[in-house]
């Protein structure tokens, strides 16, 4: 598939999360994306300037552009694991793991606030709380990598020659 077909195909299914995607329908829209992207915050430091002293600026196009890509290319990479025979949920796991995390971490917090207030030396129990804090944002970034590396490696996979469970070959 080139690239001007992948974009068509992709924008075309947008809503689609059944059937397949072939390696190169995904990675040429991927492309897309980076490239829109790209274009997008320059037009925004162009359009809507960039403060001298933090460096950043406005971001107006950029946002509405991640914005519109954001559920065609999941349904992309939905499709592309479906065509290297895996489930489309698996490109879920790493926003799993992160809101598995940011719960975890809350409730940490609540637990050593409430710890906290029970406790005559409040003081001893920041170690102990900093120690888990890292610990687990640490152990967390390291599944998250791990997690990361693996979605791209399933992504880059051949295809699966001829019909799976979720449909017939597209070469």
């Amino acid at each position: 598939m080139k690239f001007t077909d992948a974009v068509k195909t992709c924008f075309g299914k947008y809503l689609t999360f059944s059937g397949r995607a072939q390696r190169s329908e995904y990675w040429w829209f991927v492309l897309f994306v980076v490239l829109v992207s790209v274009v997008s915050a320059i037009l925004d430091s162009f359009l809507f300037g960039v403060d001298a002293e933090t460096g950043e600026g406005r971001q107006v196009i950029t946002p509405l552009v991640q914005l519109g890509v954001a559920l065609p290319m999941l349904a992309a990479g939905w499709r592309r694991l479906h065509d290297t025979g895996r489930p489309g949920w698996y490109l879920l796991l790493p926003l799993g793991l992160s809101l598995a995390s940011v719960v975890l971490l809350l409730s940490g917090v609540a637990a050593f606030s409430v710890l906290e207030q029970n406790v005559e030396n409040a003081d001893a129990l920041r170690g102990p709380a900093a120690f888990l804090g890292v610990g687990g944002l640490v152990t967390v970034w390291i599944l998250q990598l791990a997690l990361s590396i693996l979605m791209i490696w399933w992504l880059t996979r051949p295809s699966q020659e001829g019909e799976n469970d979720y449909g017939p070959s597209m070469t």
